[in-house]
């Protein structure tokens, strides 16, 4: 196992002076020390997608002549192709970045449906990129990735070219921090309120992470079954486009989409997409913690910015906020009263419970069955 000050101690010997990327729960400890110990900062920026983060690691070079390091779940990846390919390939712009990537469904690995595929191909995808990449699992130690560097990467960065590290379950020693913040209201309450306050024929497109595992144990618990919701459990950020695209072509059916602070962030242009095809049955709830909960719960710039402002000139009709469960029932009325497109901002807690558990339906029956209530 690799410790991780111990390999960020290597990284800035290689020329490696800036962290950016996308949290990963394979990658936590990862994660976790660089925020500990550079916080938000110039050496650090969270990004809102991976994308994103090639390019801050691409003006970090260009500005310093120095290596920037991008951190990332391996579904993230389709996200940082094009930048890979049309920006930092040696036939366009030459920019080397060390990657360091979480291979989550990982071969002969157990792991969800969303991971299965992208865990199959991240290996040879890096081939094609022409990425030299080595993998880190719990055998592998600090002296392993010296002898990397001296022999291999540091020739590889010194021509412009990218490397990357493949990072398997328990190759990082932990290191513990928590994460929370001021808000009370928990997110599984905040869904249960608004959930409440539906109808049947109402429908729920929720994002990626906890907040579908969330609804879905919410649904047996009051054995309502599962045909209003689809649970988009990959595709981060994509909830909303596919709420608004069902709500375009069932313009009789009221259609929410549940979604994260993480998850707009990291497809943001949705909202002006929504707010320019406004739809008046479209609902948006925005459960907000301010923090990559599901993968580690370092924090977002959800913070920073105003969402709600954002959303009114992209063309959403009015926006409601709630910070307790008192509030969130008082402005339910009047957010459920609007035409679409409107959004409900709730701010919820860090955290979740130790036993919340995963749907227990496969993907392919989530879709059959809400295709079904479609119909109806």
């Amino acid at each position: 196992m690799i410790n991780v000050n111990d390999f960020e101690e290597l990284l800035q010997e290689v020329g490696v002076g800036f962290y950016t990327g996308v949290p990963d729960s394979q990658l936590k400890a990862f994660c976790d020390f660089i925020e500990d110990k550079y916080g938000i900062s110039d050496k650090h920026i969270i990004a809102p997608n991976e994308g994103n983060a090639v390019a801050l690691a691409t003006g970090y070079h260009l500005s310093t002549s120095k290596y920037g390091l991008v951190y990332m779940q391996n579904s993230g990846l389709g996200n940082a192709v094009n930048p890979i390919t049309s920006l930092t390939d040696p036939n366009v712009y030459n920019v080397p970045i060390v990657y360091v990537i979480g291979w989550r469904g990982q071969p002969g690995v157990k792991d969800e449906p969303q991971h299965i595929k992208q865990g199959a191909i991240t290996t040879d995808l890096l081939e094609l990129l022409g990425i030299d990449f080595k993998i880190l699992n719990e055998d592998t130690c600090i002296d392993d990735l010296r002898t990397l560097f001296e022999e291999n990467f540091c020739k590889q960065l010194s021509m412009g070219k990218s490397v990357a590290f493949v990072v398997s379950k328990g190759a990082f020693e932990s290191f513990k921090t928590k994460k929370s913040n001021d808000n009370l209201l928990s997110r599984e309450d905040a869904i249960k309120t608004v959930t409440d306050n539906l109808t049947m024929d109402d429908l729920i497109v929720s994002t990626t992470g906890k907040a579908s595992r969330e609804l879905f144990e919410y649904r047996e618990e009051k054995k309502q079954g599962h045909s209003n919701d689809f649970l988009t459990v990959g595709s981060m950020g994509h909830s909303s486009t596919i709420a608004l695209s069902i709500a375009i072509n069932k313009p009789h059916r009221r259609v929410f989409c549940f979604d994260g602070d993480g998850a707009v962030l990291m497809h943001m242009g949705s909202l002006a997409m929504v707010g320019s095809k406004s739809p008046e049955n479209y609902y948006h709830v925005l459960f907000n913690n301010c923090a990559h909960e599901t993968v580690g719960g370092l924090p977002t710039i959800m913070d920073d910015i105003d969402i709600g402002e954002v959303a009114l000139s992209c063309g959403y009709r009015n926006v409601f906020n709630a910070s307790s469960n008192d509030e969130l029932e008082a402005v339910l009325p009047r957010f459920l009263a609007e035409k679409g497109p409107v959004l409900l901002i709730v701010d919820v807690s860090i955290g979740s419970r130790n036993d919340l558990g995963r749907p227990t339906t496969t993907p392919i029956e989530n879709k059959t069955a809400f295709m079904k209530k479609l119909e109806e």
